[in-house]
């Protein structure tokens, strides 16, 4: 087992048989158990069941197995107590403040679990007929009109299932929006402070991507923007609040400059939680915003989904929404798709997925903003604002916040490496943080800033659990000024410790061979240890 993990910790007898200090015969240290892989623990050639005779032949023809399928062989109890384990080795945000931020995961209300699982929404099925789903049709119907209000927009495309996918829904209709015109721009304009979805977004629509620079402060440089602008340019894909957690103030002079040309603005919406019910993005010149429910209305997204991504639109582009959506008539609830498309919504540039979105996140979403109401959906931004700028000026002087100066941030705050002791980086304290207890935030991005840390507290924690935080992390900063070298080799509490990043990127190991072993040796399942 040592040599399948050489870079993590492994438990190591000494020469009389017997343990060292920190070392013991199973490998598990109390509660921090030592788990091997599932191939280690049980045998391809042995089976958990019990078969009282031979399974009838099936009749599959060519896809018929011919050979071992080649896995281990795992009592029940084996198999549950193999991956509760591993799940214990994660970080979860029920265990502690998660400063990735809410991109990633924050506080998931329990009462939005507990509507998202009432019989008729956890059990609906897209292929029901509509008159027998009429209150899932509701839900997605009243959250389209919250989107709608709380963006100061015309319309919305509930159907894309995350931010990316929202993304390049809104892209498509500026895209249809532009063949309709007979026009054929070809360029995107993308900010250096935008997020990486967007160029990639861009350029997968069949958009040439061109940069606009930053200025010192962190904001785009309108005056860049504007030398730019010409009649090949389709739009710009801007993200606000950027990512160097600020405010672009300048987004109404930016909309109406790009709109002056005949090009459309697209507002990468994933940082809505800073703004919602304080500003809506219609009213600064946006023509399609997508909003991550995940982020600004808590579904959950940890492990990479399920996630979903509306994308409310401009009165300009709503006639190119894509299909299905949800009508409202005196009757009930109506899905419009591509039977109906041609007298109801004809200019439509097609479908997204092959349903209607993510019924779960709906519902989830929905209860969220109700609990909540307009006056606590403002608290939610205000709070959020509120907590980043509370952990960019508690670490003042031991970590350099590059954009401190150019006004309060919003949903995260930003700092670099520089000032660290030499030999000293970003990832020392990222790998320093996992000691304390806590997932690293956001290193090496925005790529403006060198050794970048994003810090994203979000508004659902405790001035309690901050400051926990801010000690840990200003502890941590004051070891890597000080050139501290455990830090170096951190984290040492870890189940693993440090692995060779760029070799892992470069040359991962993702299959398991099964060792050479000599006639007659007990698998390890056999001998009842690892």
């Amino acid at each position: 087992m040592t040599a399948l993990n050489p870079g993590g910790w492994r438990p190591e007898m000494t020469a009389a048989g017997g343990a060292d200090d920190n070392t013991t015969f199973t490998g598990n240290r109390a509660l921090m158990l030592e788990e091997a892989l599932i191939f280690e623990i049980g045998s391809t050639e042995t089976t958990g069941v019990d078969f009282d005779e031979a399974a009838p032949a099936a009749d599959l023809g060519a896809l018929a197995r011919t050979a071992p399928i080649g896995l281990p062989g795992l009592s029940e109890a084996e198999t549950v107590r193999h991956y509760t384990r591993l799940s214990r080795q994660n970080y979860a945000i029920d265990l502690g403040l998660f400063p990735l931020g809410s991109c990633t995961m924050k506080h998931n209300p329990r009462l939005n679990e507990k509507v998202a699982r009432m019989p008729g929404f956890a059990d609906a099925h897209p292929l029901q007929p509509q008159e027998t789903v009429q209150g899932a049709y509701a839900v997605i119907h009243e959250l389209a009109e919250w989107l709608i209000t709380l963006t100061g927009m015309h319309s919305v495309a509930m159907s894309p299932k995350a931010g990316a996918h929202g993304e390049l829904c809104g892209i498509l209709c500026i895209k249809a929006a532009l063949e309709a015109r007979g026009e054929d721009r070809r360029v995107i304009l993308v900010p250096e402070s935008a997020h990486g979805t967007n160029p990639a977004t861009a350029a997968f629509a069949g958009f040439t991507v061109e940069d606009i620079p930053a200025t010192e402060a962190g904001r785009v440089n309108l005056e860049a923007l504007k030398a730019r602008l010409g009649p090949d340019v389709a739009g710009v894909m801007i993200t606000n609040p950027n990512t160097c957690g600020l405010f672009e103030r300048d987004m109404k002079a930016i909309s109406d400059a790009v709109h002056a040309v005949g090009g459309y603005v697209y507002c990468d919406g994933a940082n809505f939680n800073a703004i919602v019910g304080r500003v809506r993005p219609g009213d600064l010149g946006v023509d399609a915003m997508h909003i991550n429910l995940h982020k600004t209305f808590s579904t959950p997204h940890g492990g990479g989904g399920p996630g979903s991504g509306p994308v409310v639109l401009s009165e300009a582009l709503a006639p190119f929404a894509p299909l299905p959506f949800v009508t409202k008539h005196a009757e009930g609830f109506r899905l419009i798709e591509e039977e109906s498309a041609g007298e109801d919504h004809p200019q439509t540039f097609g479908r997204m997925t092959a349903f209607h979105g993510q019924m779960g996140m709906f519902t989830r979403a929905l209860t969220y903003i109700l609990s909540h109401g307009a006056d606590g959906l403002k608290q939610v931004a205000e709070d959020a604002v509120l907590n980043a700028n509370y952990v960019l000026r508690s670490l003042e002087g031991v970590l350099d916040a590059p954009f401190a100066a150019s006004g309060p941030c919003m949903h995260e705050a930003l700092f670099s490496d520089k000032g660290l002791a030499d030999g000293f980086s970003t990832l020392d304290i990222a790998k320093g943080l996992i000691d304390e207890g806590y997932h690293p935030m956001t290193v090496y991005f925005p790529l403006v800033v060198h050794g970048a840390m994003l810090v994203e507290p979000t508004e659902t924690e405790s001035k309690a659990a901050l400051d926990q935080f801010i000690g840990a992390l200003r502890s941590i900063a004051m070891r890597a000024k000080n050139g501290d070298p455990a830090l170096k080799t951190a984290p040492h509490f870890a189940p693993r410790a440090r692995l060779d990043e760029t070799a892992a990127a470069r040359k991962p190991i993702l299959s398991w061979n099964e060792p050479a072993t000599a006639p007659g040796t007990p698998f390890s399942s056999e001998i009842g240890g690892s």
